[in-house]
């Protein structure tokens, strides 16, 4: 006997499992805490956007909250009128593609030998890498190691240097453990294939999730490295784009403070403006330097959470 489509209908309506009043009750309740929890992250990023285009005077007061006020592109006039800072783009972008790769190139390969239980000293080897994560050789035997390799004012100072995460090496590690059994490369074997060619061709592939994590957090971390920058170089030329940025908003604070001892008035007014100028490029600088990876992101995200995810749950 068929059932119309109506009837249909109101079956399912009818056998729905109704909520109780305390489920309703945590619905209401969670989803009021999750809307909270998303206005609190989103509404810093969206201040920074409209206060990067509002007039400096109303973001200085204060009145800048929802809208944008007195739009203006002032504050990004100001700062690319430096040229400097596209020289800081090409170096950030030739840092993070470079250093980006050469992370990859370590931590990948040592990932998925650990992984293998048949690996002789395994456990050793692990311990070798895992102690650096609580000890550290220090600032300055770093440098002086730099210095004796020539790497001082150079680009391969912001490149080299700590090429494995301990953290990144251990979360792909168990990427390889729970994604490529080892019954799939002892069937490969029996085929002929030995194991970098395994490694190549099998896991590899495989393992294109956790390599899109791998290469989102080391890009990251290259693009939004300074601290390096500052102590290894001193060639303005070789400045990747966060110190550059950080120049331009340093040179502004100390333009106004030397001004602020002069009587002259109109020095006095210009002064007070290009302080105001300097609140409003802060947010600019922050969209200037963060743009790039935000607009990469969208294009890696199902490769980023599936990577995250995998190996979490144990069947």
């Amino acid at each position: 006997m068929h059932l119309s489509a109506s009837a249909s209908g109101r079956l399912t309506r009818n056998n729905r499992i109704k909520a109780s009043p305390s489920d309703l009750l945590f619905n209401s309740v969670n989803v009021l805490l999750t809307m909270l929890v998303t206005v609190v992250m989103v509404y810093p990023l969206y201040f920074i956007l409209i206060a990067s285009f509002s007039d400096p005077y109303k973001v200085y007061n204060g009145t800048v909250t929802w809208l944008p006020q007195g739009f203006t592109l002032e504050a990004y006039v100001n700062i690319l009128r430096y040229d400097i800072i596209w020289t800081g783009y090409r170096n950030t972008i030739f840092y993070t593609i470079f250093g980006t790769f050469y992370n990859l190139a370590l931590t990948i390969p040592a990932a998925f030998v650990l992984s293998r239980k048949q690996l002789p000293l395994r456990t050793p080897i692990s311990w070798f890498f895992f102690i650096t994560m609580y000890f550290g050789g220090g600032l300055i035997p770093t440098y002086m190691l730099y210095d004796q390799l020539g790497l001082l004012n150079s680009p391969l100072a912001m490149v080299l240097g700590a090429g494995v995460s301990c953290y990144n090496l251990i979360v792909s590690r168990q990427y390889f453990s729970s994604s490529i059994p080892d019954e799939l490369q002892d069937a490969a074997r029996i085929d002929g294939a030995s194991d970098i060619l395994f490694f190549f061709r099998i896991a590899l592939p495989l393992a294109a999730p956790i390599i899109a994590v791998m290469g989102l957090y080391y890009s990251v971390g290259h693009w939004n490295s300074y601290f390096s920058a500052l102590i290894y170089l001193t060639n303005i030329h070789l400045f990747p784009l966060q110190l550059v940025l950080r120049n331009i908003l340093i040179l502004n604070q100390n333009a106004l403070a030397s001004m602020s001892y002069n009587d002259d008035m109109e020095l006095m007014a210009s002064a007070a403006r290009q302080a105001y100028m300097a609140n409003s490029m802060k947010y600019a600088l922050i969209l200037v330097a963060s743009a790039p990876l935000l607009c990469l992101y969208p294009f890696i995200q199902k490769y980023f959470v599936k990577g995250v995810m995998i190996g979490s749950v144990k069947g």
